[in-house]
């Protein structure tokens, strides 16, 4: 994964976000092991110009987020946030909600590659991934409320993604999950041995690259848009959205590709 890469240069501070892309596949890595990748300002500051940055990328197809180390994401920086006023907390949390929103607008599918402990913000993020790997290894919590502090914007993500009771006995417990409970959930899509994380992760990436970026584009944003419409807007909606999806080069290839029996050229 370095066809591109950006870092620091020599005698710079490590980035607290890795980024790179090959093949289409952009890898963005929390980097900020000792801190088990918890969401500082900093970090999340870096999220929002890489994601505005592959949003308007074309050449990118997947983008893939993972953790530094053995952690995934631990959640928001604690330490940071105690040591700040009202304001500046809220001012957190509004940047956590942007990113985790631009994650939603962002044009391609988001895989998040689970590599190890996802709790309160960082199990978020699993959630609000369109998708997600994990290893075997892999444990995830909304564990705020055993520090008296309810996991709120953590329950958005879950509560979209889980069944109620499953998302509420998450939320009310704190209780860890391991990766088999959390793919029989519905909050992982496939679970892997540690050494073949990223090999299935990529494996994965490469079938949807596989697909016409437009397609899953416009599929994407309806897909969304429909889970918060009434069932008859939703219909509405779909129906729109298809009729002029079919309207398009791609569709037209690769419904004339079906009927002929061949490949689809896109």
């Amino acid at each position: 994964m370095n066809d591109r890469a950006t870092g620091p240069g020599l005698g710079e501070a490590e980035a607290a976000l890795k980024r790179e892309v090959r093949q289409g596949v952009a890898l963005l890595t929390l980097n900020r092991p000792r801190q088990y990748n918890a969401l500082s300002a900093d970090l999340l500051a870096e999220l929002h110009g890489a994601l505005d940055a592959l949003a308007s990328d074309e050449a990118v197809r997947v983008v893939m987020i993972t953790g530094a180390g053995n952690a995934f994401c631990a959640g928001h920086d604690l330490k940071e946030m105690r040591a700040l006023e009202p304001a500046g907390v809220e001012a957190l949390f509004t940047s956590c909600s942007a990113v985790m929103q631009k994650l939603v607008a962002l044009p391609v599918p988001v895989i998040a590659v689970v590599n190890g402990l996802a709790t309160a913000a960082g199990c978020q993020l699993v959630a609000q991934c369109d998708l997600a790997v994990a290893s075997s290894e892999a444990r995830f919590a909304v564990s705020g409320v055993n520090l008296g502090l309810f996991c709120s914007t953590p329950a958005v993500a879950l509560s979209r993604n889980l069944g109620r009771k499953r998302s509420a006995e998450m939320l009310f417990t704190g209780a860890f999950i391991d990766a088999g409970q959390a793919l029989e959930w519905g909050l992982v899509n496939r679970v892997a041995p540690p050494a073949q994380l990223m090999d299935a992760a990529l494996e994965l990436a490469a079938s949807l690259k596989a697909k016409p970026r437009a397609a899953l584009a416009t599929g994407k944003a309806l897909f969304y848009r429909q889970l918060e419409e009434g069932l008859q807007r939703a219909y509405v909606d779909a129906s729109r959205t298809i009729s002029r999806n079919m309207d398009t080069d791609s569709a037209r290839e690769g419904v004339d590709a079906f009927l002929q029996k061949r490949p689809p050229k896109w």
